[in-house]
């Protein structure tokens, strides 16, 4: 008796991927404005910008938006009295390890720790001074720093928990 013929065909087994998420190569935003409060509208379009690139989750995002923005705030308000001459600089540098934002003004600085605390009873019903507090409370670190040119915060936000590292 003759043997069959062997198929030609292979069956083909697809396997589902077990590689790691994509890791995130280094990426840098830049983004400058005067020191016109008009100019905060301008803010949200740039972060939009380095979310699309970066794909965080909507958490993520939303710490970004509101203490990136508050930084921002801080630098045209505080730090250059809104003086129309004088620019805030902000840099986001983003790799799979972290995403740090750094926001530069040219104001004559200021002593973080002798900013109030807006959680102590005399400060809760004023309408200014929770910026630095809000920033503390969505970034994984933020870091004050002195400068001749003036003062620049850097925010930090850890990625490798989003899966880019």
């Amino acid at each position: 008796m003759k043997k069959p013929a062997k198929s030609s065909s292979k069956k083909r087994i697809q396997k589902k991927s077990t590689s790691p998420p994509k890791r995130l190569g280094r990426m840098q935003f830049k983004f400058e404005c005067t020191s016109d409060p008009k100019e905060i509208a301008k803010v949200e379009p740039f972060l939009q910008k380095i979310n699309k690139a970066t794909r965080m989750d909507d958490g993520t995002f939303y710490r970004l938006l509101v203490a990136g923005t508050e930084a921002i705030n801080n630098g045209i308000l505080h730090g250059n009295k809104s003086d129309p001459n004088k620019s805030v600089c902000v840099t986001c540098t983003v790799d799979s390890r972290k995403l740090i934002f750094r926001v530069k003004d040219q104001g004559r600085g200021f002593k973080p720790e002798e900013v109030p605390d807006p959680l102590e009873e005399k400060n809760l019903m004023k309408t200014s001074g929770r910026g630095i507090f809000l920033m503390r409370s969505l970034m994984d670190k933020v870091n004050f720093t002195l400068t001749s040119e003036g003062t620049e915060v850097e925010l930090v936000i850890d990625m490798k928990h989003l899966g880019h590292g």
